[in-house]
């Protein structure tokens, strides 16, 4: 018995050698899981993806490492082999918030997927050119990585982020879209504290300024305001709530406050930070810049 498994051991691996020459991966891969022993039926599988690529990091002496947010599967990590290359097959493609279709390997044992190929459906290279646009579109990539768990597959959030970028670009203005995109971020995560009462007495705010504070996860009215609230002003409340219930579309044709959308963003971001546990590293660049 001992004869004959060194036999198929022996000719599996010839086996796995000449078609590794073939170039035929997938091949040698059941080859070796058949000689080693393991199941034949499990390689690692090839996954088709549409996907929004959230940032992309030099790895070793030609790579990348790669965080994306696949529709399918949520966020993931990749490693892109050979992606630094002068005549890299990945292009432009791995660029920050490219729409891509993207192929990847994956394992169950792996925190990082193999990512083997990727096509470009909407760039948005030129957005980043300019420098307010850019800014805000590192946000949207860095607020995305900060709250979105791994491996779980949220349609919502991918449509969000696209719908933000793809507003950015087309209008040239980026205050209204960041501050859509945070509304919304902390709404469909769960995050979002009601708008029309006080958290702590429940009495109904209505045309009138609020305080909120990170940690009292909620508005207060003049009353109930903490030492350390940050004021929100009733127009950029109405600004939130308007939010809440028109299109993104509809909202670049309205000449919001500018004043009130700084506020209202700055609250917004506020809240994801502590729910994030993190500081986000684009808003000095955001708030520099207004």
């Amino acid at each position: 018995m001992a004869v004959i498994k060194n036999f198929v051991s022996q000719k599996a691996a010839r086996a796995a050698r000449a078609y590794e020459k073939e170039g035929n991966w997938r091949k040698v891969l059941e080859r070796r899981e058949r000689a080693d022993g393991r199941r034949a039926d499990t390689p690692m599988p090839l996954h088709e993806s549409e996907a929004i690529i959230l940032q992309s990091y030099p790895m070793g002496e030609g790579d990348r490492l790669v965080s994306f947010l696949s529709r399918g599967a949520g966020r993931m990590r990749g490693v892109a082999k050979g992606a630094r290359r002068p005549k890299s097959r990945f292009g432009s493609t791995l660029e920050r918030l490219s729409h891509v279709r993207i192929w990847y390997f994956e394992r169950e044992t792996r925190d990082l997927v193999r990512i083997t190929q990727s096509e470009l459906i909407e760039s948005f290279l030129d957005v980043f050119r300019e420098y307010e646009s850019g800014v805000a579109l590192a946000f949207l990539s860095e607020i995305s990585e900060a709250v979105l768990p791994e491996h779980e597959a949220l349609d919502a959030p991918f449509r969000l982020l696209l719908l933000a970028a793809r507003a950015i670009k087309k209008s040239g203005k980026a205050a209204v879209p960041l501050a859509y995109f945070c509304l919304w971020t902390l709404k469909l995560a769960g995050w979002m504290p009601p708008l029309d009462s006080c958290v702590v007495c429940g009495r109904e705010i209505g045309d009138e300024p609020a305080y909120v504070a990170a940690a009292l996860n909620g508005l207060a009215c003049s009353k109930c305001r903490p030492a350390s609230s940050r004021l929100l002003p009733k127009e950029a409340l109405a600004i939130a709530r308007k939010m809440l219930n028109a299109k993104l579309e509809a909202l670049l044709d309205i000449d919001l406050p500018p004043l009130a959308l700084r506020e209202l963003t700055a609250a917004l971001l506020d809240w994801i930070e502590f729910q994030a546990e993190k500081k986000l590293a684009s808003r000095k660049l955001w708030e520099q810049k207004i």
